[in-house]
């Protein structure tokens, strides 16, 4: 099984006060959907109220990110027999959360 990461940056989710609930409540019940079929890994937001920060080898904390680097908005880590699958759960997320979804592949790694 592959693990996939479904994700939106902050700036794509454009929705009303009025719809915020329903969003809320519909994407919910995506995730819950995912946990039901056995195939939740993590998900969650990005808590965009804490600056982020770069941590160097020695231990030294500097502020800010790489340049170019924008991690924001709501992600989720599926595992997956294949990309068809992710795509279709990815749909499902980009209907509930009323935007479209960045699908990425992670590598496999024998060691996680």
């Amino acid at each position: 099984m592959t693990k996939y990461l479904i994700s939106f940056p902050s700036r794509a989710m454009v929705i009303t006060e009025e719809e915020l609930p329903i969003v809320s409540a519909e994407s919910h019940a995506a995730i819950e959907e995912a946990k039901a079929a056995g195939v939740y890994v993590f998900g969650g937001g990005i808590a965009e109220q804490v600056e982020p920060v770069l941590v160097s080898a020695d231990g030294a904390v500097t502020p800010g990110t790489y340049p170019g680097s924008d991690l924001t908005g709501g992600f989720l880590v599926l595992e997956l027999p294949n990309r068809e699958d992710a795509v279709e759960w990815a749909r499902r997320i980009a209907a509930a959360c009323r935007c479209s979804q960045e699908l990425r592949e992670f590598g496999y790694d024998p060691a996680s």
